[in-house]
Parts: C-alpha cells; structure tokens; sequence
C-alpha cells in the first residue's frame, strides 16, 4: 500500500526556512568578518559576505524556480539575502510547490488536485534519454529514393 506524502506545515516549513537562511547567509557573515579582522579591509567583508551569499543562491536557484543566471543575482548586496529568504522558503516546501513554475518548467510540472489542490509538482526528468531502436541509416526508408527527387520539368 503506497502512503501519499503531505505537504510540510507551517511550523515545519518556516524552521526548515531559517536553517536554510542561515546556511546561505552566515558563513559568508562569519568568513567575512574573519577576513576584516586578520586584514582590516572592510572591502574585502563585503566581498565574501555578498560572494557567499551569490553562490549559496545560485547553486538554489533551479529547484526555487529561478534560472542559475539569475541566482548570480544573489550577489548584490542586501538584495542577495532578499533573494535567499525567497528561496529558503521555496526550497523548504519541496517536493510541492505553491508557487507557479516559470515557462520553460512547465513540460515537467504537474497541477495537483484532490486533498492537494493549491500544489504543483515539478518531478526530475528521465535519467536515460530516448534513444532510437536503430541508427538513422540502417532504417527502413519510408517512400522510394526517386520520388524524393524534384521532377526535371
């Protein structure tokens, strides 16, 4: 008998949320204070605290439904922990998503219904790809060689 999952609730997602915040946003405050403090460059504070930041998005960015590309948007200072709040909070709810996938999701996702109306749920694409049962050249052709040919008049 299979178990159908549920959705986290709001306790769960929001603790998840945090942890995952703190993970994008805290080492990078912690490395770049480290940094401060051995050097005495501010500069160089807010160049690993916003780089930390950039890539702990970016590497979030596809499973939140936001392209790598843009994660790189993570970087940006204060706009980076704004983005990375959004994308804890996307990312605790996964599998489901309340959120609509973007245009070129859409082929993987699917609207949920029943008890789970509300959700999307975007599963991974096949492992293996589609494969031909035989190579182009070795197959049966469909019309003969001559009628592919335009006529000469």
């Amino acid at each position: 008998m299979q178990r159908t999952s549920r959705p986290r609730g709001l306790t769960t997602r929001a603790g998840l949320a945090a942890a995952l915040f703190a993970v994008a946003v805290v080492p990078g405050w912690t490395l770049g204070d480290l940094a401060e403090d051995h050097t005495g460059w501010p500069v160089l504070d807010w160049l690993i605290t916003c780089g930390w930041s950039g890539v702990a998005v970016a590497a979030g960015a596809p499973w939140g439904s936001y392209r790598r590309m843009d994660g790189w948007l993570g970087a940006v200072p204060v706009y980076g922990w704004y983005l990375a709040g959004i994308l804890s909070w996307r990312l605790a709810s996964l599998p489901y998503r309340d959120w609509e996938p973007r245009r070129d999701e859409l082929w993987q996702a699917r609207w949920l219904t029943g008890d789970l109306i509300g959700y999307w749920r975007a599963d991974a694409a096949a492992q293996r790809g589609v494969t031909a049962a035989t190579r182009p050249t070795a197959a049966r052709r469909t019309r003969p060689a001559a009628s592919r040919r335009p006529s000469a008049s």
